[in-house]
């Protein structure tokens, strides 16, 4: 099969490690594929304890490109953010009612933007400034959650922002992923996420998941790379107790750590002419005043 980017037009790929601190097998994984100059770029959960570890083991790896995976959906905020948080507990919602509770208007957006200024601020206390943003199940999409996140972000430098909009046709026949493509890029569109809100010009990666058919859909997908720079967002790591009880996505992830590392992968990353960059690589994407003052 011949191999998109073996054209004469550019083709990069940000391959970024979604989870970075949600727990220690993880980290242990994404600085593996760091190490093996597979991953590029990671998204940083720093409200979890793991975060910490996550810190220790990135300082290993310097040219890793680090941005902030914004996390609304487990643990506790770093803020009280009450809108997004249970009273009982002061943990955040599970996915399913944050999403009806922003999807009714019950979400503060105050309490949006002072809990992403302080995940983000963690980042750069540590020593790790964000080169990009992007979240935990893809909330900052969601149309009532977008615009505090886009303002808070860019008060902080930081405007490169994910817009998950993967092609419907990319692994159009697993139809739960065309589904959530689906709802995702509704989201992103009633939000006014653009790609100029982005440092990449494609994204992929939600049609991947999924440990049986990882590799067979992965190395189609890098022969079809189309020119201009792409995000392919994974999630290497290693399966522990801690991941089990934060996400239900764990074997899944050792699979994919093995496919991203192997021979094989990289042979295809030459073959076909892709070169791998980073969000840090990347020049800030300052938007327009007119592109800012759409999320007003």
């Amino acid at each position: 099969m011949v191999c998109v980017g073996s054209t004469p037009s550019p083709t990069r790929l940000i391959i970024n490690a979604d989870d970075f601190g949600i727990s220690r097998g993880v980290n242990i994984g994404i600085i593996e594929a760091a190490v093996a100059e597979v991953v590029t770029s990671a998204s940083m959960i720093v409200n979890l304890p793991d975060f910490v570890d996550a810190l220790d083991r990135a300082q290993s790896c310097p040219t890793l490109s680090l941005g902030l995976h914004l996390n609304f959906t487990v643990g506790r905020p770093l803020t009280g953010a009450p809108s997004l948080t249970r009273r009982s507990t002061g943990e955040f919602y599970a996915l399913p009612v944050l999403v009806a509770r922003a999807s009714l208007g019950l979400l503060d957006a105050s309490d949006i933007a002072r809990e992403c200024l302080a995940q983000i601020d963690r980042m750069i206390e540590a020593g790790f400034p964000p080169t990009h943003l992007d979240s935990h199940r893809h909330v900052h999409a969601h149309p009532a959650i977008s615009a505090a996140v886009i303002r808070a972000a860019a008060s902080k430098g930081v405007f490169q922002v994910r817009v998950p909009c993967e092609p419907l046709a990319v692994n159009a026949r697993d139809w739960r992923a065309t589904i959530k493509k689906a709802g995702l890029l509704i989201c992103a569109r009633l939000s006014g996420l653009t790609a100029a809100a982005d440092g990449a010009n494609h994204f992929v990666g939600v049609s991947l998941q999924g440990g049986r058919f990882f590799a067979t859909r992965l190395f189609a997908l890098i022969r079809q790379l189309p020119a201009g720079t792409t995000e392919l967002m994974t999630h290497p790591g290693y399966a522990d107790a801690s991941l089990a009880e934060q996400d239900s996505y764990t074997l899944e992830r050792e699979t994919e750590l093995r496919v991203l590392c192997s021979h094989e992968f990289r042979e295809l990353l030459v073959r076909c002419g892709v070169t791998l960059t980073s969000f840090g690589d990347r020049p800030s994407i300052v938007p327009q005043e007119g592109q800012l003052a759409q999320h007003h």
